[in-house]
């Protein structure tokens, strides 16, 4: 490979990383946990954009707190992974699409 070609090479992998990171801002998932007491909705960044707890998580929990704080954990990191796999497949995309042996 010759230097032109790997300065092509590295613009377009540039122009592939602007376009993923373009992307996370377009990926939002949303996660349970409890079967529904708590939901959370999380975008590409991992940011929590919104967490509820159903009203029947606080009859649920009584005076269990961390019962709560669990939940609440379970169904962020839930919400986690989603991202998480949403990204991996697609910077998958992306370095297939630069057409890099090996990868």
């Amino acid at each position: 490979m010759d230097m032109s070609q790997l300065g092509s090479l590295f613009s377009s992998a540039m122009s592939k990383r602007d376009e993923m990171l373009a992307s996370l801002d377009k990926i939002v998932v949303e996660a349970e946990s409890g079967g529904g007491l708590a939901q959370v909705r999380m975008n590409g960044h991992k940011q929590v954009l919104k967490l509820t707890l159903a009203p029947s998580a606080l009859a649920a929990a009584g005076s269990d707190i961390t019962m709560l704080e669990d939940l609440i954990v379970a169904a962020i990191n839930a919400a986690g992974r989603k991202v998480g796999e949403a990204t991996e497949a697609a910077s998958h995309n992306m370095l297939t699409d630069l057409g890099l042996p090996g990868l």
